[in-house]
């Protein structure tokens, strides 16, 4: 199987796509978002793998914006935490380095352990994994990265330190893309998600919208709006719902839903993702 995803080998999204399509996946890297669903529409890849929530930093609104923008499906998802590791090369200690690499929004989740390191120069770097890869390829003994730890095996670098992140909190949601919807979800733990746009502006429409999910007591997950590229100031919405289409009161919800709202698009129905952990195993911690 050919999964794609955005970053270069070492990032998050690869291993988030191991832990959801097994070991003996092709991995393929994309520079963009737009790439990863471009790629599985064009059938150069079989799955795509996308972050598309931070339990932090909240949604990632290019990858909302981009499921509307095509036609692919939503069919499996998992939450791993992100784990940061401070790594270097083989020979270096953590009085060696001088500066530490990695993306701007890593730093910033390690800024407690870089605010009680201030020899450490924080230096903003395009990707997790590229600040690995670049730092194995000059071998410097006075740079460091924060990346995760399945970076340092791959690029054969050490690990200081690991959990570096100031909240233990902090888990990214992926997504698993297909040309497909999977049709064999069945069972009490599953998610849906929908967008749609809300026929009219009237006072009381969202409200009666998210009604037609209360009455029925399906728990609602999520729900976010975004511009509607079609129209200035107009929105549309995103939702998840605990259930699918194979239960009455969701198929019934649905029903009613499209009595009162344009663009009704079903974005797939998969199976509710649980927190995982990066595993601990083959690695020492060197600090």
């Amino acid at each position: 199987m050919k999964v794609t995803f955005q970053g270069i080998h070492g990032a998050y999204s690869e291993v988030a796509a191991r832990e959801l399509l097994g070991k003996d996946i092709v991995t393929i890297p994309c520079e963009t978002f737009r790439e990863v669903f471009d790629r599985v529409e064009r059938h150069k890849a079989d799955r795509g793998v996308i972050p598309i929530e931070n339990s932090l930093a909240g949604s990632i609104h290019e990858n909302y914006d981009l499921l509307v923008a095509h036609s692919l499906h939503i069919i499996a998802e998992t939450h791993i935490r992100v784990e940061h590791a401070l790594i270097c090369r083989a020979g270096s200690t953590l009085s060696d380095l001088r500066s530490v690499r990695s993306h701007p929004q890593a730093l910033a989740q390690c800024s407690t352990f870089l605010h009680a390191h201030p020899r450490l120069r924080p230096d903003p770097f395009y990707d997790t994994a590229g600040a690995a890869r670049s730092i194995a390829h000059e071998q410097r003994p006075d740079v460091g990265a924060i990346a995760a730890v399945h970076a340092a095996r791959l690029y054969g670098l050490k690990v200081l330190k690991r959990n570096l992140e100031n909240s233990t909190s902090n888990y990214t949601r992926f997504l698993v893309l297909a040309r497909k919807p999977w049709k064999h979800v069945r069972g009490t733990k599953t998610r849906t998600s929908i967008t749609f746009t809300p026929l009219t502006n009237r006072p009381g429409i969202l409200f009666h919208i998210l009604a037609l999910f209360a009455l029925r007591e399906i728990d609602l997950l999520k729900i976010e709006s975004r511009p509607d590229p079609r129209t200035p100031f107009a929105y549309l919405f995103y939702a998840d719902i605990a259930g699918g289409p194979h239960e009455e009161r969701v198929q019934r919800a649905f029903e009613h839903l499209r009595e009162v709202v344009s663009d009704f698009r079903l974005l797939g129905t998969y199976r509710a993702g649980a927190p995982r952990f990066w595993p601990r195993r083959h690695y020492r911690d060197h600090s």
